[in-house]
């Protein structure tokens, strides 16, 4: 991703946060955000966006889908922006600060070279959507609505599912945030983001 997009990104994303969240402890979280590697993170080591910048522009299409699929269901104001703001943007939190550049070794035209990839170094073994919601609630408090939303937006994809836990289908049933959350989530990684693999 281009330098001057990053930038771009970055601008965009902190501009939404400032203008939508006004909730206590904003400031610090956002602080916080920029004191990592947030902004020129991928957002998967191979699959959506595993690209420098990644992670903000992956954050930023969930925002994006999230908002159209609120608007959708409850009209331009039927919502409330800032825990649509706030799930979005820090849905992948736990990704900060999680990938590392390692090198490999390929062969090119019969000879071998060195090249980059990203893997996973996790300084924070705390799972991945309950992840998120502990370094968010380290900051501002959220609504559990915002917690089970950001907690559970993996949905089927979350290991928690795959090992047969089912706690995520009832937070979809009382929690509408969640739901949406989660199809945001999926509409950015393969629709907005499948041409980055």
């Amino acid at each position: 991703m281009e330098k001057e997009l990053i930038e771009q990104n970055k601008e965009d994303f902190l501009n939404i946060a400032r203008s939508n969240i006004t909730r206590e402890g904003i400031d610090g979280l956002l602080k916080f955000v920029e004191s990592t590697d947030f902004f020129t993170a991928p957002a998967s080591t191979k699959f959506h966006l595993a690209e420098e910048g990644g992670l903000c522009q992956h954050s930023l299409n969930v925002y994006e889908r999230l908002e159209k699929l609120m608007i959708m269901e409850y009209g331009e104001d039927g919502y409330n922006k800032e825990s649509v703001a706030i799930a979005a943007l820090f849905h992948d939190i736990c990704k900060a600060c999680f990938y590392k550049i390692d090198y490999r070794n390929v062969k090119e035209d019969g000879v071998w070279v060195q090249r980059p990839y990203y893997t996973v170094d996790d300084a924070l073994p705390y799972g991945h959507g309950e992840k998120s919601v502990y370094i968010v609630n380290g900051y501002l408090r959220l609504t559990r609505e915002e917690a089970i939303a950001i907690n559970w937006h993996m949905g089927g994809f979350d290991k928690r599912v795959q090992s047969g836990e089912s706690a995520y289908s009832v937070a979809y049933s009382k929690y509408p945030l969640a739901v949406l959350l989660h199809l945001a989530d999926v509409q950015a990684t393969y629709l907005d983001e499948q041409g980055d693999e």
